[in-house]
């Protein structure tokens, strides 16, 4: 297993050591053990959720507020998305700013989300499946979001506003400046 580091602090890209010859393949999906020798990130899952989506969707940028915050492990396992992190410690240097990575099942990246962060992605194939765990379970009265088109972030997704395919939550998120949050 090979990570290596984002522009933003404590956010990775995961590259699995896979085994592959003319029957498939096999990797590993996740060990600790690996991982935080890699990373140096305790990472314990307590939540494996499964998402599929057209081409076009964008799913974000979505997280959960304190006390009930996540770090997330997310991977494609069908077709080819943009994901993206949005840094929203305000303490951290990187706070405002965002890594994107492209994550597919021909790749098999895997993309580490700590705590503190905004997530989302984009659906670049006809159709695509996520795969993400989370070291703390779901609880909606702390999930919250930020605008994916936010100026002040500048995230450029490749694609126009036109061509993009939201849910009514996503299109009516705050900004980036309207939230107030701590991590």
């Amino acid at each position: 297993m090979k990570a290596e580091k984002t522009n933003l602090n404590d956010c990775w890209v995961i590259e699995p050591d896979v085994f592959e010859d003319e029957r498939g393949y096999f990797y590993e999906g996740f060990n600790k053990i690996k991982f935080e020798n890699a990373t140096g990130v305790d990472f314990d899952v307590k939540q494996i959720n499964q998402s599929r989506s057209s081409k076009g969707v964008l799913r974000g940028l979505h997280f959960q507020r304190a006390p009930k915050s996540q770090a997330k492990l997310v991977s494609c396992i069908e077709g080819e998305v943009l994901d993206v992190a949005v840094d929203l410690r305000k303490a951290s240097p990187t706070y405002g700013q965002f890594a994107m990575v492209r994550l597919s099942a021909i790749n098999k990246k895997q993309f580490y989300i700590p705590k503190g962060m905004a997530h989302g992605f984009l659906v670049l194939s006809d159709n695509a499946k996520l795969m993400y765990q989370t070291d703390e379970l779901y609880s909606r009265e702390h999930d919250t979001g930020i605008r994916y088109n936010d100026p002040e972030i500048g995230i450029g997704w490749g694609i126009s506003d036109e061509k993009i395919v939201l849910s009514e939550k996503d299109k009516n998120l705050p900004a980036l400046n309207e939230c107030n949050f701590d991590f």
